[in-house]
């Protein structure tokens, strides 16, 4: 087939300047690094950051797999899929085992990743300052400075009027004991998969025009109180209801006769149990 594109649908140089940006963002582990967020077939918000890394590190010998919240044929991911095969002719793959390169919106699999995987993560809002500090240009000062009182205040905010944190996903987490950082807007119960990772975690956000990153085996620490310890959400020992799954992230469906039922967000995670659980002799 004809190559309508160049490799990857950027220009060399594209690729280049998006790379040096990484490598920064790998040298100084939670820092965001400003970069030239190009023009790209899809809406900004839909992951343009992320399919940008992407596609400047991505190679003819990848597996490529794109999850949304968990799920891999939504239409988020089916559509940057067909755009990055289109462009490259990789293999996909649904299988996070089978992956090098996973492009993720707000979750990170639950099958723990090895070295040789690359996590892409696609992000909203990358200043976990933003909610305290509307400029950009003080935000970047507080951070020099490792001055985070505002967003111990809006914890502390949070504690004295719901009893905890808050936070329903994106909670800040301090980087290699010194940057806050947003971890995208993941859930709580996928921070602690961050924490001393064997894999390397690129972040993109390109309406914001950021690229920062956890290299393997970095501390990730979420923000917390001594008397109020930071706790993953709980499912109250339910179990999904296809593959009997207690110790996942759950999603809450509701069936047609109105009763609640329980099921893996992780489909991936939920079919291999599944496929494990047929093949067990009787």
């Amino acid at each position: 087939m004809e190559q309508m594109y160049n490799y990857a649908y950027f220009d060399e140089g594209s690729k280049r300047e998006i790379r040096r940006a990484i490598l920064k963002g790998i040298a100084i582990p939670g820092y965001q690094v400003p970069f030239a967020s190009r023009e790209m077939p899809i809406g900004r918000g839909w992951g343009t950051g992320g399919l940008q890394i992407t596609l400047a590190v991505i190679g003819p010998d990848d597996t490529l797999k794109v999850i949304d919240q968990g799920h891999d044929d939504s239409v988020n991911a089916v559509s940057i899929k067909r755009l990055v095969t289109m462009v490259t002719g990789v293999e996909v793959t649904t299988r996070t085992a089978a992956a090098t390169l996973i492009q993720s919106r707000h979750r990170v699999p639950e099958q723990p990743l090895e070295e040789h995987q690359l996590l892409v993560l696609q992000v909203p809002t990358p200043e976990p300052l933003r909610a305290i500090e509307p400029r950009e240009t003080k935000t970047r000062r507080l951070h020099a400075e490792a001055d985070y009182t505002g967003a111990w205040l809006q914890l502390f905010e949070q504690v004295v009027r719901f009893g905890s944190a808050a936070t329903g996903a994106d909670h800040p987490v301090l980087v290699g004991g010194r940057y806050v950082m947003a971890p995208s807007p993941i859930p709580r119960f996928d921070n602690r998969r961050l924490h001393q990772a064997a894999h390397l975690t690129l972040f993109g956000a390109g309406r914001e025009k950021k690229i920062y990153a956890i290299p393997p085996f970095t501390d990730v620490v979420p923000l917390d109180f001594e008397d109020y310890p930071f706790a993953v959400e709980s499912f109250g020992g339910a179990a999904c209801r296809l593959c009997g799954a207690t110790c996942g992230y759950l999603d809450e469906t509701v069936d047609a006769d109105g009763a609640t039922r329980y099921q893996c967000n992780d489909t991936d995670r939920c079919l291999s149990r599944r496929t494990a659980q047929e093949e067990v002799p009787a």
